[in-house]
């Protein structure tokens, strides 16, 4: 991913959070030569050797996995949020652009069976059911309802690189920075406003 320096986001805490929070990601490998990207949650997680992984797992009727094994490397996509950027709300003439948060993850990808496949289902399910009035556990799943997991292809990514970005006006001075801030916030967008707030954070 192209990051102009003053984008570059390297605080790993930073990166760490965000990864954590929007792990709705994409996909991305090849198979059969092509390009194939799917749309699922990938979840931040420590394998044995204390290294950082993505979980996670797709339909065994998705082709894309039958690239996992001939060419081990994929890219993750995880985006933040991202609003328009009007360049009537600059105090001298520019052109419009974009503010956006963005987090590519490069690895290496391997299958994964047996009781990973489970424990991994188990973090997954339990990460987003805690705010549920009545959670659902796993391990309450009747053994009928567990069989679907023989329908899926469920796999750990060995992390080698991470490129993040916050494209968030830096280049503005405090002035027209602090006037996008406003802008945003009168669009009563929720990305928009989302925007803002991330905005607010940037050291100025």
């Amino acid at each position: 991913m192209f990051i102009p320096e003053i984008y570059k986001n390297e605080n790993q805490e930073e990166i760490k959070k965000f990864l954590q929070e929007n792990s709705f990601g994409i996909l991305v490998n090849q198979t059969d030569g092509k390009l194939c990207a799917t749309h699922i949650p990938l979840e931040l997680d420590t394998n044995e050797d204390g290294n950082q992984i993505l979980c996670g797992h797709i339909s065994k009727e998705n082709p894309q996995w039958k690239g996992f094994t001939d060419n081990d490397q994929i890219l993750a996509i995880f985006s933040g949020p991202h609003s328009y950027i009007s360049s009537s709300w600059y105090d001298h003439e520019n052109v419009p652009t974009w503010n956006y948060i963005a987090v590519h993850v490069y690895g290496k990808i391997k299958i994964i069976e047996g009781e990973a496949v489970i424990e991994s289902l188990k973090k997954l399910v339990d990460k987003y059911e805690q705010n549920s009035e009545n959670p659902v556990r796993v391990a309450n799943l009747s053994k009928k309802t567990m069989m679907q997991t023989r329908g899926i292809v469920a796999f750990e990514i060995e992390i080698t690189e991470i490129q993040a970005t916050r494209k968030l006006s830096q280049n503005r001075d405090n002035k027209n920075f602090q006037n996008i801030i406003s802008e945003l916030e009168k669009t009563e967008d929720a990305q928009a406003i989302a925007v803002a707030n991330e905005m607010k954070k940037c050291p100025r």
